[in-house]
């Protein structure tokens, strides 16, 4: 018990697993995505999805963040727990406010104003917590301080971006995620990150999109509401959940095990910039197609619960079919940039499966909204079965992974 509150951190070992006040934040980080689709739902709008995006973005970044200071220390000892419940909190109130994230004027303070406050909090709390634990190390220390210099600079449109409305919000935002961004890039090309523990972080990664996948089947019930047992809903409701599976077995028993054997595999000096390029960027567009995917469902069975026969039911628009397999196409094309930092060779299925979805896009406009949903699981199934029976990725021999 004394371990629990002392002060000092605990550095992680290489054999080091994610913890259970770990997976407890990243509830409460998905969570908050499931807040942004509720954001790009109503409905949604090219727009909206815009938006949606740069919030995803921003939040992404603050799990990354969160996710290499476990790897070097242990998060649930010490001071670092402490904080990290704060940035949690912080973290749920952007997530209540999301919905709200462009509205101004509704209560005595904005929306806008409440999530870039709560951001820049995490934020800050983050960069006190990484410093505490760099205590004598210089190297990481001066890593900090270039990614410091540009997360000040990121708060300036933050707030900005509160003040306005609109289009100039939306840029200023996305001009804050630039910001933020590329200071990563930088102290990664000046100074560099240490991982510590492989198996930690790709389990992290690894948790943290399966949990995605199970929040996103709340988009069932929030589509389908209190029509679930007609017929052609509940028959949506299991294409949404066959979907589900196929993304999990794509990802889980297919391409997370080359790229985590390339982790553990590569010299320690190499890993921060391979687990930099693979999961911190790479693995983005993985969780950014989870989500768009469960918009598209949730509009499908919203479409279906309103009674109609389901060949009457009208074809989804543009931003709701965009939506639907423009998140299978950004997770399809996110195991394909998932794999390229690692050496390994990008299948051709991979690069020719993204682009049969994107061929089926405007096919899937013209068809009732069932029927679309229907297409994009039969693809998804068929994609499962071929890599299953030509065999996937994981049955190439160790010795053919060859991390840049």
């Amino acid at each position: 018990m004394k371990t629990i509150f002392r002060s000092r951190p605990i550095m992680t070992e290489e054999t080091h697993r994610a913890t259970s006040f770990e997976i407890f934040f990243d509830l409460v980080f998905v969570f908050a995505l499931t807040r942004i689709i509720s954001f790009m739902g109503r409905p949604p709008t090219f727009l909206t999805m815009a938006q949606g995006l740069v919030l995803l973005l921003l939040l992404w970044i603050a799990w990354t963040n969160y996710t290499w200071l476990g790897n070097l220390v242990r998060a649930d000892v010490g001071l670092v727990p402490a904080g990290t419940i704060v940035a949690m909190a912080a973290i749920f109130v952007t997530a209540l406010v999301i919905p709200n994230a462009w509205r101004h004027g509704n209560g005595i303070v904005d929306a806008p104003v409440i999530l870039a406050l709560a951001y820049i909090v995490q934020r800050v709390l983050h960069l006190a917590l990484a410093f505490h634990v760099a205590a004598g190390d210089r190297q990481l220390r001066t890593t900090l301080r270039l990614y410091m210099t540009t997360a000040i600079l990121a708060g300036i449109p933050l707030l900005l971006g509160a003040a306005f409305h609109g289009t100039a919000q939306t840029l200023l935002w996305a001009g804050a995620f630039a910001i933020e961004f590329s200071g990563g890039v930088i102290a990664s090309a000046l100074s560099g990150w240490r991982l510590r523990s492989p198996s930690h972080f790709t389990e992290r990664h690894g948790l943290v999109l399966i949990i995605a996948l199970g929040e996103s089947l709340m988009s069932v019930g929030t589509g389908a509401e209190l029509a679930v047992t007609r017929g052609p809903v509940l028959l949506a409701a299991l294409f949404a959940f066959t979907n589900a599976v196929c993304l999990w077995r794509l990802y889980f028993k297919n391409t997370a095990i080359v790229a985590g054997h390339a982790l553990e595999t590569v010299p320690s000096g190499q890993r921060g910039r391979l687990a930099t390029n693979a999961y911190s960027l790479a693995h983005f567009p993985l969780i950014a197609g989870v989500i768009y995917t469960a918009l598209g469902i949730e509009q499908v069975l919203d479409h279906l619960a309103h009674g109609q026969p389901w060949h009457t039911t009208p074809s989804l628009d543009w931003a709701s079919t965009v939506a639907l397999y423009g998140g299978v196409i950004l997770y399809c094309a996110g195991r394909v940039l998932f794999l390229r930092p690692t050496g390994q060779a990008t299948p051709r299925k991979q690069i020719v499966a993204t682009c049969v979805v994107l061929l089926l896009l405007p096919a899937a406009r013209s068809l009732p909204a069932l029927a679309a949903l229907g297409l994009l699981t039969a693809f998804l199934v068929a994609l499962v079965c071929y890599e299953q029976l030509s065999g996937s990725p994981r049955n190439q021999r160790a010795g053919e992974v060859t991390p840049a």
